[in-house]
């Protein structure tokens, strides 16, 4: 969940609140504050910018094994993330990641091979059940403890298909949904993550550390999630790919929860052809989560099917004619983006939108926080959490003022408990007015339009770190999907002020086909993909 989304200026004024988000050979030091940056740890590393199907055919080969493979990323999280620039993106790291890399290589001599991800080291987010030695906290010191008795349905498939999970990302604290003046990738169980180009610039949220663990090579791909902006935010500011998938197509069985009706977990990588392979993987109908049945004919276990060069000719893409803001650099990246896609055949509509999707903000807010004491309460009654309800989760950080709550504190968690039942009368106005409504709007500019997808800047470029007083972001583009339901995808578009800044293309339901061959065909036009230079200061 990402803070301001889901509140442009006009209905903070309504609300009254001011903010919502929320082979190195020189080991040379410099000061960062009272942090030392090993700049030569950060300029060489045997796997920088490695893909799945490159690691794939280098472990078939034998040039590497799973093992060796962990041993590289482990040995380059300790390097970079927890010392050296000090990222801080890894919240926790699997302490069997290496003995199932010797499992996977004793399957691989064997002439086994399990899927697609069969020896690949990944993260996922610190809000995902795995049924191992690592906590699932959401990045909450009253969630400490919490060893899930089952994988996640999503974990299950990543296992089946091969894969290593080698760790737990951090994130926004209860992914971003526990204060109006939080500081994005900063949680009281990990700390603050910091953004891998700038490291006094935040990395967005929620799911912070899973973009920073791909942007800065600590894994060839990572999980995320998203119920507004926590997947496509943090990829587009840190430089990578993100997919926020339609919901039903990725099933949320043991994700902590916010939203039912916007919930999703999705791939975040360093390429589109790396996030298609893993979303392939992530979908598929999961019994215990009713709305996946709805991908039932609608989903694929091979999204690189649609990887085609050729993806923008003839496509008619909407761009919303207001201007997103007056920031020439920022203008620029979009600009330059709408030329790829007219030399590569696509069609710019100017379309009239987004004004009517910000006017459903209250009315989202609302919607979460019925969701979210519900989900939460639910997820909380079962696990082995010491919490078991969002009154106790609230009590235990009062009781804890210091720690868990020493920038911030706990205003949305708070009015998310005072919510009533789900079969409260208003919970179903908001709804229909949040969800139906946002459907109905973009159904009808999809359609009058003939478009194939809706772009524009995903988000501005990372603010700073600010625990005083908050996140300040500027230009963003995740609400419209977000609020329906529907895909949406960010492919790197340029920097400004040498910070990334993403293209977002989003559709309608189910139709990540269309917009992964539209986003490939992009990303191999554009290339802009920019690996991170770990500054130290925007005025350094």
């Amino acid at each position: 969940m990402k803070r301001r989304t889901f509140l442009t200026t006009t209905t903070l004024a309504t609300v009254g609140i001011t903010s919502l988000f929320l082979d190195g050979c020189n080991n040379s030091k410099k000061d960062i504050g009272d942090k030392k940056v090993d700049v030569g740890a950060t300029e060489a590393f045997e796997l920088d910018e490695e893909t799945i199907s490159s690691l794939r055919e280098k472990l078939v080969s034998g040039k590497y094994s799973s093992e060796q493979l962990v041993e590289f990323y482990l040995k380059r999280i300790n390097n970079i993330d927890s010392s050296g620039p000090n990222l801080n993106a890894i919240i926790e790291i699997n302490p069997d990641a290496v003995s199932l890399a010797r499992k996977i290589d004793k399957e691989s001599r064997e002439g086994k091979a399990r899927g697609t991800l069969h020896g690949i080291p990944i993260v996922i987010k610190d809000n995902i059940d795995t049924a191992d030695k690592m906590q699932t906290t959401a990045g909450a010191l009253a969630m400490e403890g919490n060893l899930a008795s089952n994988d996640a349905f999503i974990v299950k498939k990543m296992r089946e298909a091969g894969a290593i999970i080698i760790g737990k990302s951090n994130l926004s604290e209860w992914a971003n949904f526990r204060s109006t003046q939080s500081c994005s990738g900063w949680s009281s169980r990990g700390g603050q993550t910091k953004n891998p180009y700038i490291l006094d610039h935040n990395p967005c949220g929620s799911s912070a550390g899973s973009g920073v663990a791909v942007a800065a090579n600590f894994c060839v791909v990572a999980v995320g999630t998203e119920t507004d902006g926590s997947i496509v935010c943090p990829a587009s500011v840190n430089g990578i790919v993100g997919i926020k998938p339609t919901v039903g197509l990725v099933s949320r069985i043991g994700i902590i929860p916010i939203s039912k009706t916007q919930d999703t977990a999705g791939p975040m990588a360093r390429t589109v052809k790396d996030a298609a392979i893993l979303l392939g993987v992530l979908s598929g109908i999961d019994n215990s989560d009713s709305i996946t049945e709805e991908s039932r004919g609608r989903s694929f276990n091979d999204y690189t099917q649609f990887l085609d060069l050729d993806a923008l000719k003839g496509k008619r893409i909407g761009i919303e004619k207001k201007p997103q803001g007056n920031n020439q650099f920022i203008n620029v990246v979009l600009e330059n983006a709408l030329d790829v896609l007219k030399q590569n055949g696509a069609t710019i509509i100017e379309i009239d939108y987004i004004d009517k999707i910000n006017a459903l903000s209250d009315a989202e807010f609302e919607l979460m926080q019925y969701e979210f004491k519900d989900g939460l309460n639910s997820y909380l009654a079962t696990s082995n959490a010491k919490v078991k309800n969002l009154k106790e989760v609230i009590d235990f950080n009062s009781a804890n003022e210091d720690k868990a709550m020493p920038y911030f504190k706990q205003e949305i968690l708070e009015s998310s408990n005072l919510k009533n039942r789900l079969d409260d009368k208003n919970y179903k106005e908001v709804f229909d007015k949040c969800h139906k409504g946002s459907k109905s709007i973009l159904d009808s500019v999809f359609s009058e339009n003939k478009l194939d997808a809706i772009c524009g800047i995903t988000m501005g470029p990372a603010c700073s770190i600010d625990m005083i007083y908050g996140d300040r972001w500027g230009y963003s583009l995740t609400m419209p999907a977000a609020v329906s339901g529907y895909p949406h995808i960010t492919v790197p578009g340029g920097k400004a002020y040498d910070l990334p800044v993403g293209i977002s293309f989003f559709g309608t339901s189910y139709n990540e086909p269309k917009l992964i061959g539209i986003a490939f065909a992009y990303e191999q036009a554009s290339k802009n993909r920019i690996k991170p230079e770990f500054k130290e200061s925007f005025l350094k």
